[in-house]
């Protein structure tokens, strides 16, 4: 029997992941052309798209930490409507998701998983000296 071979066949993951990783550099471009200094240091890390493509959380880092997560996430929903124009401009869907915005707590968590690793290594490092007399 003959296989189907379809416009997507060649694809190795599904197509919310590939719309997600589109709108990932579309919003990440949009926010450089904004050029608001609230958003200056904020990196958009990833967007987990629903498979209806109805919604997408965007997950952002930014060097203001915890601490600034409130006033990036309210200045990223001033844009929204922007954003989500830019979007539907730039992909060829017969919709454009919802956008919600969140911080990234995975890499916040690798970060403190990093923190510990690297004192627990300093902390080995200090012992080993003496554990050699």
């Amino acid at each position: 029997m003959a296989q189907r071979r379809g416009r997507n066949s060649g694809q190795k993951y599904p197509r919310s992941a590939r719309v997600g990783e589109t709108l990932r550099e579309i919003i990440a471009d949009d926010l450089v052309r904004i050029g608001d200094e609230r958003l200056e240091f904020v990196s958009i890390t990833s967007v987990d798209v629903d498979p209806e493509l109805n919604r997408a959380i965007v997950f952002f880092d930014s060097l203001a930490g915890e601490e600034g997560d409130d006033e990036i996430v309210e200045t990223l929903d001033e844009y929204r409507v922007k954003l989500q124009a830019s979007i539907a401009r730039q992909i060829k869907a017969k919709k454009t998701p919802i956008l919600s915005f969140r911080p990234d707590i995975v890499i916040r968590s690798a970060e403190r998983i990093d923190t510990i690793l690297r004192a627990d290594r300093e902390r080995d490092s200090y012992r080993s000296p003496e554990a050699t007399d």
